[in-house]
């Protein structure tokens, strides 16, 4: 499993057009959204074929370029994982250094917290995952 750019042990993986990474696909939204500058569906569409089986990482690059030519950069993100697992406080700061690096930005501008479902709901019994991010930007020029 590949979530917030790093590869993950477990005997499950996450499903969709692209890698599926979940995590990264909040940050690219957040970023993307504290800009004003669309989202991840109407800009990385799983209708394009170009995009199946993206690297997620590449389509937040994507993302933090879009968002400097727009005149701004990454101050912070703030992120959170709904996981019943796998457990992630052994992953958390590689997940965290990866994100720092995409968004260009150092490992301590990145908060990184993981959530159990605790046994309730389609999280807690493994039926999916979730991730929630918020991005501060500031403008460059």
């Amino acid at each position: 499993m590949r979530l917030g750019g790093v590869e993950i042990p477990h005997d499950y993986h996450l499903v969709g057009h692209s890698d599926a990474d979940v995590l990264l696909h909040a940050v690219t939204d957040a970023v993307l959204g504290a800009a004003a500058l669309g989202d991840i569906g109407e800009l990385f569409p799983d209708t394009d074929p170009l995009n199946r089986d993206r690297d997620s990482a590449e389509i937040l690059s994507e993302a933090v370029r879009r968002l400097q030519q727009a005149g701004y950069k990454v101050s912070n993100v703030d992120c959170i994982v709904f996981a019943e697992r796998p457990k992630l406080s052994s992953y958390k700061q590689t997940m965290q250094q990866r994100i720092a690096e995409i968004l260009q930005v150092e490992p301590d501008c990145v908060g990184m917290k993981a959530k159990s479902g605790e046994g309730i709901g389609d999280i807690g019994r493994e039926e999916g995952m979730a991730a929630q991010c918020v991005a501060l930007v500031i403008q460059t020029n």
